[in-house]
């Protein structure tokens, strides 16, 4: 027999699996739908102390209380945190952990940096959690719950009880870092994508195949996923079909991400142009790639350079960095072969949290870079990739007299459905309009993900209406990250025409 541990997001508690336990129960399995310290059980109220640490043990002596030899732990929304630390301390309980419409946080990752909502983070991240005044986050009442998710679907009645019955959440439980051992990570696992809310099996491909390395297990075949087309809360809008789909999970059963045996990361795979080695110098966290090795005639006499910013979120830990990823390097090594000075660097955008920092370390590089006396300062191009594509709206929305060209390759230029996370800074639809005259070189591949090709006709449309000055470089049948992936002559044209407008713009 399966026994279902149900443990919901913030706010709420056993009662907003009603329907679904319901229908659980009536396929012969045990359902436990948890009702967490503080979250309206008055035999557990909250107080100023009350943690993730605390919602964690308690769902470990709710597992250790049940006598089912298979437990399939569910975790919705915030509610991941604490079944993913309860897994961790009783991996040998655990059959399969359910990611329902979750995020995948990590060790060290507190709940607060996957809050959708820029303005709710921002309050929760400065919240100690500590003070009388200020332990407990208000419950959201009314259209206050789209902030936390989309209510696409859910039955008017079923937000009058939400408005109801919810309450404020302990604000130590978003503000304490998960802390695992790894002891759950080989644990099957299955994700549940609510289609309205932002997430798709579609986009979980992309990740695998042409997204940042860290997405790479969820090609591991214990990895399962299903789609409901419905919004952040399925217990409430769709609990028949969430019942199914939690007993098909428990089964195994499941799409799963392939990737052929063997096969090497797409990002690591060598670059489509045979480019000659170039002298390059490292400091600190940047790459400079020269026209000329030391001591050449022309060697000390300052050139232009084209500063290339990486796309991301990639994670802190991941080796090589992408300044040495292939691709990067091999764009580098081309632009120093034309006559300018390639430059590559490490920028600190490992979530979508980070895009701030991110653009602080890309300005440090460049104010580095324009203080070199080998560079011309005053010839300057950036060129930004897939996600770091968003880090373009800072110099698109005040353009610097020494900034000669903007150029985006497979860029995202507005946050993805889900990235509510990402500061509302960061919007280069918006931030064309701004532009003025500033030279924009956009490479546009033709099997692009719909989400990020969305992102770009939205900013096509944009600058179009203000005029920008923006020169399309299409690749019909290439891929995102065409540059490892497509070795067509179309794609290397491609590479081609794109630097060479743009040190145009730089040289001319």
């Amino acid at each position: 027999m399966t026994a279902f541990v149900l443990v919901s997001g913030p706010f709420t508690g056993g009662w907003l699996w009603q329907e679904v336990a319901a229908r659980l129960g009536e396929s012969g399995a045990e359902v436990y739908p948890a009702t967490l310290t503080g979250m309206g059980d008055p035999r557990r109220p909250a107080g100023p102390g009350t943690d993730l640490e605390t919602h964690i043990e308690d769902l470990v002596r709710l597992i250790d209380e049940i006598d089912a030899p298979e437990v399939v732990i569910v975790g919705h929304d915030y509610g991941i945190h604490p079944v993913l630390g309860a897994a961790d301390r009783r991996p040998e309980r655990i059959a399969r952990i359910v990611y329902l419409d979750a995020g995948m946080p990590q060790d060290g990752d507190a709940a607060v940096a996957l809050v959708p909502d820029q303005t709710i983070r921002e309050g929760l991240s400065h919240q100690g959690g500590q003070s009388e005044s200020d332990w407990r986050i208000p419950a959201p009442q009314h259209d206050e719950w789209q902030r936390w998710g989309s209510t696409d679907g859910i039955p008017a009645e079923a937000l009058a009880r939400m408005d109801r019955l919810a309450v404020p959440q302990p604000a130590g439980t978003f503000t304490q870092p998960l802390r695992l051992s790894g002891a759950g990570s080989g644990l099957p696992t299955t994700g549940v994508l609510c289609t309205a809310n932002g997430s798709s099996i579609e986009m979980v491909e992309f990740l695998v195949t042409s997204g940042p390395p860290q997405f790479r297990w969820l090609a591991d075949p214990r990895v399962t996923f299903f789609e409901l087309a419905t919004g952040h809360w399925p217990m409430l809008s769709s609990p028949d079909e969430l019942a199914g789909v939690l007993l098909r999970a428990a089964a195994g059963e499941g799409h799963r991400v392939t990737t052929a045996p063997g096969e090497q990361p797409a990002h690591l795979r060598t670059f489509l142009l045979d480019v000659e080695e170039r002298p390059r110098e490292r400091v600190g966290e940047v790459d400079l790639y020269l026209p000329d090795p030391p001591g050449a005639p022309d060697a000390e006499r300052p050139r232009p350079a084209v500063v290339f910013v990486h796309g991301g979120p990639v994670a802190p830990d991941e080796r090589p960095t992408p300044r040495d990823w292939p691709g990067y390097v091999g764009y580098c090594r081309y632009v120093a072969s034309l006559g300018a000075i390639g430059v590559m660097l490490d920028h600190r955008l490992h979530g979508l949290a980070d895009y701030a920092r991110a653009a602080e370390d890309v300005a440090a590089a460049v104010e580095r870079v324009r203080a070199d006396p080998r560079v011309d300062g005053d010839r300057v191009a950036l060129w930004y990739f897939s996600g770091g594509g968003l880090l373009s709206a800072d110099p698109l929305a005040e353009p610097p007299p020494w900034l000669r060209c903007v150029a985006m390759t497979y860029p995202v230029l507005a946050p993805l459905p889900g990235w509510g996370m990402v500061d509302a800074r960061f919007r280069p639809v918006q931030a064309v309009s701004r532009a003025g005259r500033l030279p924009v070189v956009l490479t546009r591949v033709g099997l692009e993900n719909a989400a990020i090709a969305a992102t770009v006709g939205e900013f096509l449309s944009t600058a179009e209406d203000c005029k920008a000055d923006v020169e399309v470089v299409d690749v019909p049948l290439g891929h995102h990250g065409f540059e490892t992936i497509d070795h067509t002559e179309e794609a290397r044209g491609a590479v081609e025409r794109a630097v060479r407008a743009v040190l145009g713009h730089l040289m001319g």
